[in-house]
């Protein structure tokens, strides 16, 4: 069997959120080329904490190891949760493609079909994002907001089980599991404004692996790429980690010259839901990444580090 020949090593989680993405990619991958693809488990040391993710030590603790996969050649490719990523590139490691990305909202699994208003003050909330925490305190609900660790199904069972009245999730897990019939509600993001890149896979490869990059060229999406790219540069502007109460939206829209036009929503929370800054801005969807750096500096202006610090 040729190099040309042999099945593509796909590194993924084991998680089955990261199973189901991963074999979305692959099969992608085979229907676009032709080329098998095989998935290859990779344990993380974000799978095998139990701690909360706001004190596993910053960025990348579920990307780390498949990097160093990639970079040791017993894998071609990885698929990440966009949103997991660094903002720092990966030296020698390429993000080939970003595909069509799900949904970015948030959503609500609550007791008896509640909505988020409907809850009465004093439920336990569950969530594992420091985001989500400090939005839904600075709402002023009277919830109690609690973290929790866990796969979506042990989530979603601590409100099965009485523990918890209810839990926030990414609307793109519940969607790729086939788990939407349990959300009660999906989160304007008004109220609750999604982490930059949800919903978002990202590929990666080796930079100097042409013949993978040539193959995932045809699952890159152009528009999920430009709005991610404004959403993480507003994170990395603000030198942020995934595990920051950062938030970040963009939405692709054509302009009145007939140009994609981007509109990015940021915003920084007190973990403690006291106090935030939020602003937006527009611009040309080829100037994503200036777009997020003015509007992180506009939140900088107006004290997001201040607030960043606070839940520290």
């Amino acid at each position: 069997m040729t190099a040309a020949q042999a099945p593509l090593r796909l590194g993924t989680r084991a998680s089955q959120l990261a199973l189901t993405q991963s074999q979305h990619v692959a099969d992608a991958l085979t229907a676009a080329s032709g080329v098998s693809v095989e998935l290859v488990h990779v344990s993380t040391f974000g799978d095998r904490s139990t701690e909360a993710i706001s004190q596993l030590g910053g960025t990348g603790v579920f990307v780390s190891a498949l990097r160093d996969a990639l970079n040791a050649h017993t894998v071609d490719l990885a698929v990440h949760s966009f949103k997991d990523l660094p903002t720092a590139a990966a030296p020698g490691l390429t993000i080939a493609a970003v595909p069509p990305r799900q949904d970015p909202r948030d959503v609500l699994v609550a007791r008896d079909g509640l909505t988020l208003g409907e809850l009465p003050p004093g439920s336990r909330v569950g969530t594992g994002a420091p985001r989500r925490m400090a939005q839904l305190r600075a709402l002023g609900l009277g919830l109690d907001v609690v973290p929790i660790r866990g796969n979506v199904d042990t989530r979603m069972g601590k409100v099965t089980s009485g523990e918890l009245d209810a839990v926030v999730l990414a609307r793109a897990g519940l969607a790729r599991l086939d788990r939407m019939a349990a959300v009660t509600e999906v989160l304007d993001p008004i109220q609750v404004l999604p982490a930059p890149a949800q919903g978002a896979l990202a590929v990666e490869c080796r930079t100097d692996d042409a013949r993978v990059r040539d193959l995932l060229a045809a699952l890159d999406d152009p528009s999920a790429r430009a709005c991610v790219a404004a959403e993480r540069s507003v994170l990395a502007a603000l030198e942020a980690g995934c595990s920051a109460p950062v938030a970040a939206h963009a939405e692709l829209a054509e302009g009145e010259d007939g140009t994609a036009e981007l509109y990015l929503r940021a915003s920084v929370t007190a973990i403690d839901g006291s106090d935030g800054v939020r602003g937006s801005a527009t611009g040309p969807a080829v100037e994503a990444e200036a777009l997020g750096r003015r509007l992180a500096e506009e939140l900088l202006d107006r004290g997001a580090a201040t607030l960043m610090a606070l839940g520290r």
